[in-house]
């Protein structure tokens, strides 16, 4: 097996570092520290073809794969996890649901729009009381006509106040039922549709996190995404390229805390030496790089899978659970070796130890990532 990187790889990562370069690395530090979401970096992303990497051409994306996709990942969140995770969330959630399982008409719609940038996407599953315990969501809508009536609402949802367009799944039938779910793409200024509190996180604080709320929000049947009930089944094959996504965000924080320690440990003297020559130091570093490439091996076989259109619940589920959980002991290990000064804003491990914390969260946490994988071999 060989993933050795292609023509398009390449130029995906050249000129993400010379976007990051110019347009993220001189304002990251102010979006953190304020919390703002630079929608602006979204737009030029959008204009490089960045936030429809998987969308065909003939709806105005990139047409390209899921290693082409995993590579921009992987390079934007080497210099900054929330941009990666915004871009990662628009392409694999929102744009991704409708790509997947929308009608032509909807395709039509509203992928142009998400594939440059000219909307941004959010996607909605995960409720106040019911996180990874999807079946007993509360946010309900009740046929009425030819429309749904919709009312509850979902919380750390990506992009819930500056989103343009977002995909939500909602109960249509019983408590527990995997077939009584249903998803509507609902467009942002429909009435009672609207943003509630904006969360104060601890990492990757530039990714906009807010609760969305539906009170009395009608919605029309033609944005149903699919025919009822099928609103669970289609977001579960949704996160199968979501882990992916948090995967490859998890493999970038990781090479980047990797590189600004090994970078650090040549600088930085102590009795008259590099302290990379001290075997503690090596060491970790050693550890450090070994544990990136297998996260870099298992989620570019997901990808690959994902490629050939192959069932990858297990392969995603353990790039995921892997590559993230790697992304927190680099961080960690990062801090220090950058000893002291890891500790402080002045430096760049610390971001990468909060923004990394995130990857074992996001897309259920560790322990359902290991409870998929435990299912999938014990079957």
């Amino acid at each position: 097996m060989e993933f050795k990187q292609t023509e398009n790889q390449r130029m995906i990562a050249d000129m993400i570092r010379d976007f990051g370069a110019r347009h993220i690395k001189p304002y990251m530090r102010a979006w953190d520290d304020s919390q703002e979401f630079p929608v602006e970096v979204f737009k030029k992303l959008g204009e490089l073809g960045l936030m429809g990497v998987l969308v065909p051409t003939q709806y105005g994306g990139s047409g390209f794969g899921y290693l082409e996709y995993v590579t921009a990942i992987a390079e934007i969140s080497k210099i900054d996890g929330s941009i990666g995770l915004s871009v990662a969330a628009h392409n694999s959630l929102c744009t991704g649901h409708i790509l997947q399982f929308g009608s032509e008409e909807q395709k039509q719609k509203y992928l142009p729009k998400l594939a440059t940038a000219e909307w941004l996407g959010a996607w909605g599953l995960t409720e106040p009381n019911t996180g990874s315990d999807a079946g007993n969501m509360r946010t309900v809508a009740v046929q009425d006509g030819d429309y749904w009536v919709i009312n509850g609402a979902k919380n750390f949802i990506t992009h819930g106040k500056s989103g343009n367009v977002a995909v939500v799944i909602v109960r249509t039938g019983e408590v527990g039922d995997s077939h009584g779910m249903s998803a509507f793409i609902i467009e942002k200024g429909t009435p009672g549709f609207s943003a509630g509190r904006k969360e104060d996180k601890l990492g990757m604080r530039a990714s906009e996190t807010t609760e969305l709320i539906f009170e009395d929000c009608r919605v029309h049947s033609s944005q149903m995404i699919g025919n009822v009930g099928e609103g669970f089944i289609q977001a579960m094959k949704v996160l199968d390229g979501g882990r992916i996504s948090i995967a490859a965000l998890s493999l970038g924080i990781a090479q980047g805390a990797f590189a600004a320690a090994l970078a650090y440990s040549q600088e930085r003297h102590q009795f008259n030496k590099p302290i990379s020559d001290f075997q503690g130091i090596a060491f970790k570093l050693a550890d450090m790089s070994t544990e990136i490439e297998a996260a870099a091996l298992l989620t570019y076989q997901a990808a690959d899978m994902k490629n050939r259109g192959l069932d990858v619940n297990k392969e995603s589920a353990m790039a995921k659970y892997y590559a993230s959980e790697v992304a927190v002991r680099t961080a960690t290990e990062g801090v220090q070796i950058f000893g002291g000064y890891g500790y402080t804003k002045d430096y760049p491990a610390e971001k990468y130890y909060r923004d990394a914390k995130l990857c074992t969260i996001g897309e259920g946490t560790s322990e359902i990532q290991k409870l998929v994988i435990s299912r999938a071999i014990l079957k």
